[in-house]
């Protein structure tokens, strides 16, 4: 197995576990969060999604999905454009409304395959390139990957926890 393949993997899952969390959810659900201050589902994906897109974007040296194909004048949040929700007060994290789940998976899906499209054009030497330096040591490719694996894994799980607390809550 080659590295792009365990890459693959991995996203892969993210993306199932996204759609778990998501689908079936009302506009209500999506958007409340389970106490005041805290991450609704919808800022949640949302924010793992724009974490996804400008990383990948930048190490692939593309443009963002939500850039280029539209997406943020789609969710028309009222945030800078290269906002991705890193540092985010309550206030901003209340902004991230969606009106359906279709809109955050379809914005997840089209980052996901652009992810795909260019871990499956990696070979395991690339993921020895430098992509940041601000950083000691400076973040390989490789390295900058497993971090967006690692949080996107997080933050789809506390979009799970999040979904299982509004659904208990209805019960």
């Amino acid at each position: 197995m080659h590295s792009k393949d365990v890459l693959t993997d991995a996203f892969g899952r993210i993306r199932e576990e996204v759609h778990a969390a998501v689908e079936g959810l009302s506009p209500d659900d999506l958007n409340t969060p389970p106490q005041d201050g805290a991450n609704s589902v919808s800022w949640l994906v949302w924010h793992l999604t724009r974490i996804q897109d400008d990383h990948v974007a930048d190490a692939a040296g593309q443009e963002q999905v939500w850039l280029a194909d539209g997406w943020a004048d789609r969710f028309a949040l009222g945030l800078p454009a290269r906002d991705t929700g890193y540092g985010h007060t309550p206030g901003k994290v209340a902004q991230v409304r969606v009106d359906s789940g279709g809109l955050l998976l379809g914005y997840h899906d089209a980052v996901h395959e652009r992810t795909l499209a260019f871990v499956g054009g990696l070979h395991d030497n690339d993921l020895d390139r430098i992509v940041d330096e601000n950083w000691t040591p400076a973040v390989t490719l490789g390295v900058r990957l497993v971090s967006v694996v690692a949080d996107d894994l997080q933050h789809v799980g506390q979009a799970a926890y999040v979904r299982g607390l509004l659904q208990r809550a209805d019960s």
